[in-house]
């Protein structure tokens, strides 16, 4: 929950569908005041890493099953895909490496 009342709060929600036609979803950390930005990674094995401020998501694409990970528990070697964030417009839109490089999260 944020911790100033008047920051916009939005529930952020990944849909997704795998190789193999399987399909979940799962609900993220919520973006307060547009600090929601997800960091897209390709790791061994198949796992995409989805790396949020405060949360990390390992996505299986064979079986479609998300899980919530630990930061320290995620692999160093990995591929950035690129990052779904807000434009200058502010509408919610993915951002490919080749149109963006990676951004790295606000230390706190």
């Amino acid at each position: 929950m944020a911790t100033d009342p008047f920051l916009q709060r939005f529930n952020l929600t990944m849909k997704v569908q795998g190789t193999e036609g399987c399909s979940s979803s799962t609900e993220l950390f919520p973006d307060t005041g547009y600090a929601g930005r997800r960091n897209v990674y390709l790791a061994v094995k198949g796992m995409v890493y989805v790396v949020g401020q405060y949360d990390a998501r390992v996505i299986d694409f064979l079986t479609c099953r998300t899980s919530l990970s630990e930061f320290r528990h995620l692999d160093r070697e990995v591929i950035f895909l690129g990052s779904f964030d807000h434009d200058e417009e502010k509408r919610w839109r993915y951002f490919s490496s080749s149109q963006r490089p990676e951004l790295p999260f606000a230390k706190r």
